[in-house]
């Protein structure tokens, strides 16, 4: 299915939903998997554990909270495509940041991770049909569709990849 037969009303993942194009999800899953083979790691890498502002994360940080917020939403697109009606809460993506060890851990480790992770959601959205991809739950006090998860998973990524190229690795000039 594409990202155009989604008919759902406005949430706050329209965000990383309308970072991606109009393809099927299998397309859009596979093309972000390939951004990750084609990051310029030996830039990425100089960075260390730079910041672009007081607070904010480290390239590290930024590709773990990636693998971390992709498990959440591919559990959530499992539980909501199996039809559990359970209402799931959110979560405290920077509490989850500070415990990741990240920073202790070669840029290439956790970028291999990320790269598993996505593998594995592709794996998980090729064994849902179309009324799987249609079947909705409640994250977060939004009701969503298993679709639009996948469609959040590949603009989270586009988002904090935009944030990467805007934001740090400016700081390489500076």
């Amino acid at each position: 299915m594409k990202k155009s037969d989604l008919n759902w009303p406005s949430s706050y993942f329209d965000t990383y939903i309308n970072k991606v194009a109009d393809v099927e999800i299998s397309e859009a899953l596979a093309q972000s998997l390939a951004n990750l083979h084609h990051l310029d790691v030996a830039k990425l890498r100089s960075l260390g554990n730079q910041v672009y502002a007081p607070g904010k994360w480290t390239v590290r940080d930024i590709i773990q909270h990636l693998s971390d917020c992709e498990r959440v939403f591919a559990y959530r697109a499992l539980r909501f495509a199996r039809n559990d009606k359970t209402a799931l809460p959110g979560f405290d993506e920077n509490l989850y940041a500070v415990h990741t060890g990240a920073n202790t851990r070669p840029l290439e480790q956790v970028l291999e991770e990320l790269k598993l992770v996505r593998k594995s959601t592709i794996a998980l959205f090729d064994t849902f049909d179309d009324e799987a991809l249609r079947r909705t739950g409640v994250m977060a006090n939004s009701e969503l569709p298993v679709l639009a998860l996948g469609f959040t998973i590949v603009g989270h990524q586009t988002h904090h990849f935009g944030i990467l190229e805007e934001r740090y690795l400016p700081l390489l000039n500076a």
